[in-house]
């Protein structure tokens, strides 16, 4: 018997006409599993983007929420558990009645991720919610847990079944495993890993989270480039002089001192992050928006990357010190709960980048990331070659920089473009102006956070959004040689928290004859 497809069965509905702006993709009954339920991500992100999904009417009435943890609790302690997250952190305005329909499929399984009866008791509450709620043996399992935990969680969905569904009524039901950050924290491991998801859950099923990409202004980028002719003539090597990609935070590591020591910012922030956005940035135009094709695209860019030939030159890396952050005094990370003094971990990493390709060569790629420095901000800056100001004297161009292309990516969503304009007067005097368009200010509905986003693509299986093995592995390519260097180098900079990051950084792009935007 021929199965029939998850598009088939939407093309044969004559309601659906995919070309229809005005229906929006709605999930198909289905229930999450979510292990790692206790932590932070699932209590502030997680569970309040799955109540906004249901807010915004794009969960069905049966979905179905199942927490995993080793907590002793029952199904009405887990679900008072997601009622306190929903009400503190939830986007969209809590409704009573969505709370209930949500509320009569929330379910919990207590147990160990070594404990295998705790596993056929989550098969038997899944199958149990088939019957009750229609969800129709249609599984995401979202693994919010430490990366060490993966190859346990994943060996036990497969040993308990639940990874392999059978066809039910003529039809195939889906499984799908969502995994969260780092993937592996080098090149070995994350083969490793990537070898252990693959004897489980073919390539299809495994959704590889990166919540930046879930961002309206990344997805954004795409429209910006290549839904308008203005910007793509001038975006290459004959007018670009170089960009700046930039993920600055004001917080320090807060509790996180046993994740972020031995891992550090460029490992949390650069292999993943930063190094998606450049490839959304420099990545030609895809045949299409699918999957298979923006992907493509994409793991050229990354396979073209080129590191500096000196990377004492072309990198630097810091670590904060006690200094001030808004008006407060703070202390430095050797300083932080659970950070031994002699720790080199950086909480600051910057590096030059080149890529090999017609488009980009000789533009240099320069990405920043840091903890405890003045504002939270998160940007992709072109930065356009100067004019030649030939017909301009010396003195009506020195209030003039770099005309500039900026994506605010987070907070103040939106684009800045900076060109230089006549200050109004008897004089030639020409300074920097700049046309701003901001999300809050164009369009009346507010922006879904990132997660409700990726999780509703995960439960449609949507992936274009979700980094595959091979973009995966060639970040880590990138990025491993320079962790291999700063590894024989001993203790990274100081900067005082509250500043700019350490000099080193600011000596690397002077080296260039450039400087970084002011964060």
């Amino acid at each position: 018997m021929t199965v029939p497809t998850e598009a088939a069965l939407i093309a044969a509905n004559p309601l659906r006409d995919p070309r229809d702006r005005r229906i929006p993709r709605l999930a198909g009954p289905c229930a999450v599993v979510m292990f790692g339920v206790t932590g932070d991500l699932a209590r502030k992100k997680l569970l309040p983007a799955l109540y906004d999904l249901a807010n915004r009417g794009l969960l069905p009435p049966g979905f179905s929420l199942v927490g995993f943890a080793r907590r002793d609790w029952t199904d009405e302690d887990f679900d008072r558990q997601v009622y306190d997250a929903v009400r503190a952190h939830a986007r969209t305005p809590f409704r009573d009645a969505v709370w209930r329909q949500l509320s009569e499929g929330i379910r919990f399984v207590r147990g160990e991720f070594a404990e295998d009866e705790a596993f056929d008791n989550l098969a038997a509450t899944l199958a149990k919610l088939d019957r009750e709620r229609g969800t129709g043996g249609n599984y995401a399992f979202y693994l919010s847990v430490p990366p060490r935990a993966f190859p346990e969680v994943v060996g036990q969905l497969k040993r308990s079944g639940l990874s392999t569904p059978q066809p039910e009524h003529g039809r195939m039901p889906w499984r799908r495993v969502v995994i969260e950050k780092p993937f592996g924290h080098d090149l070995a491991s994350a083969r490793e890993l990537n070898r252990t998801l693959d004897s489980v859950f073919p390539a299809s099923a495994v959704f590889r989270i990166d919540h930046y990409l879930g961002k309206e202004t990344v997805q954004n980028l795409l429209a910006l480039r290549f839904a308008n002719e203005l910007f793509e003539p001038i975006w290459n090597r004959g007018y670009v002089d170089h960009v700046q990609i930039t993920m600055a935070e004001d917080i320090g590591i807060g509790g996180r001192a046993g994740y972020y020591d031995g891992i550090g910012a460029a490992r949390d922030v650069i292999q993943n992050h930063l190094l998606q956005l450049l490839a959304l940035t420099a990545m030609e135009e895809p045949v299409s928006f699918a999957a298979e094709s923006l992907r493509a695209e994409k793991q050229k860019v990354l396979s073209a990357v080129k590191l500096p030939d000196n990377l004492a030159l072309g990198t630097a890396r810091g670590q904060y010190s006690a200094g001030w952050q808004g008006g407060i005094e703070v202390i430095g990370f050797l300083e932080e709960d659970g950070i031994p003094a002699s720790s080199t971990t950086e909480t600051y990493a910057a590096v030059r980048l080149d890529i090999d390709t017609r488009r980009w060569a000789g533009v240099p790629f320069y990405l920043r990331t840091g903890k405890r420095l003045p504002t939270r901000m998160t940007e992709i800056a072109v930065m356009f070659q100067r004019a030649p100001h030939l017909p301009f004297a010396a003195t009506d161009t020195q209030e003039l920089g770099q005309n500039a292309l900026v994506i605010r990516v987070q907070p103040d969503e939106g684009v800045t473009l900076r060109f230089g304009s006549k200050v109004p007067g008897s004089a030639m005097e020409v300074r920097d102006v700049n046309m701003d368009f901001a999300y809050g200010e164009s369009f009346t509905e507010a922006s879904p956070e990132a997660y409700e986003r990726l999780l509703l693509d995960v439960l449609i299986g949507d992936p274009p959004l979700f980094p595959r093995q091979e973009e995966v592995e060639l970040s880590w390519q990138i990025l491993d040689p320079i962790e291999n260097f700063w590894a024989s180098q001993g203790k990274p900079e100081q900067y005082p928290a509250g500043s700019a990051g350490p000099p080193g950084a600011d000596e690397l792009m002077a080296r260039d004859g450039r400087a970084w935007r002011r964060i």
